[in-house]
């Protein structure tokens, strides 16, 4: 992942390459960081089947306008390498991304006593899940720490609202996603503030004995914005402090649906192993986490990719 919370070695990548081959992408404000520093040096190749898309945000040197499948079939033509020439003058470049990931590796530290860090929990339910899930998110830090720390390793398994940022569309996509493939483990990453936005889904969830499980990072904030104000106003919280949030746990139970908490990190396991044995009505899992984590790395608005903001 590249862009405002993309890894150092991806957002270092796109600013030194010299080729750039963007298939069905955008180029968006939170990719992209400055525009005039955008991949610099670097000659672009836009595949778009829609033609206004290409040159939109970015110049392009190379448009080309077709179904991906197709133009990417004729391109894997074009460029065969029997004699391996090619692995070879790739070699540095490689050596120079690996040595970006070596030096700065995406990464948290959670102490055993320490308060519960959003990052683990992620990779907790990665890892009992054996990735094998369907994953929705809500909008904000959620969204972000599962788009980094979740090892998505299979196609349409990860259903967000990316760049649109509509608060609330996790836990309905769930539903959704939890209709369509019955057998399959859907769990939505929420905030404590996007849940709010629809919670009153949980009656649907009920009433069908839908059996999606959501796991509440808890960190009594609209975390996006309580992040930007930590770092550009000197902590001056303004209307990002949820004081008065429900207890999820009750409300949970109040429609008939499963809730638990973990307020502490050998609790987290627990929670988790709990809501994969339900499979009848829906989970809400209240995981209290540390109030002031944030997502790194950051680009700044109006910054370059490579001026990132580090843990």
């Amino acid at each position: 992942m590249l862009g405002m919370h993309g890894t150092f070695r991806a957002n270092m990548a796109v600013t030194h390459c010299d080729l750039l081959v963007a298939v069905g992408a955008r180029f968006d404000d939170r990719v992209t960081g400055k525009i005039s520093e955008f991949a610099p040096d670097a000659k672009i190749i836009h595949i778009d089947i829609d033609p206004t898309s290409i040159s939109k945000n970015v110049r392009v040197d190379v448009p080309i306008v077709g179904d991906v499948k197709n133009v990417l079939s004729k391109m894997n033509d074009l460029v065969k390498d029997d004699k391996g020439a090619w692995k070879a003058d790739r070699k540095g470049w490689l050596a120079q991304i690996a040595e970006w990931d070596k030096t700065h590796p995406m990464g948290y530290r959670q102490e055993k006593k320490g308060p519960i860090k959003p990052q683990y929990v992620i990779e907790k339910i990665a890892e009992l899940t054996r990735g094998d899930a369907i994953v929705t998110t809500e909008v904000g830090q959620n969204q972000m720490w599962t788009a980094q720390f979740f090892p998505f390793n299979k196609p349409r398994t990860l259903i967000t609202s990316g760049g649109l940022g509509t608060m609330g569309f996790g836990f309905p996509a769930a539903i959704g996603a939890q209709v369509a493939n019955p057998d399959k483990t859907v769990i939505c990453m929420a905030g404590d503030g996007s849940i709010q936005m629809n919670i009153q889904e949980l009656g649907t969830a009920v009433q069908f004995k839908i059996p999606v499980k959501v796991a509440i990072l808890n960190n009594h904030f609209l975390g996006m914005v309580r992040q930007w104000q930590e770092l550009f106003f000197h902590r001056r919280y303004s209307y990002t402090c949820i004081d008065c949030a429900p207890d999820f746990v009750k409300v949970a139970e109040a429609y008939g649906a499963v809730g638990l908490r973990a307020t502490k990190v050998d609790e987290v396991e627990k929670v988790i192993k709990e809501a994969l044995k339900v499979k009848d009505r829906p989970v809400f899992m209240d995981f209290q986490v540390d109030p002031e984590e944030g997502v790194y790395p950051m680009v700044p608005a109006g910054q370059p990719l490579s001026k990132m903001l580090l843990v």
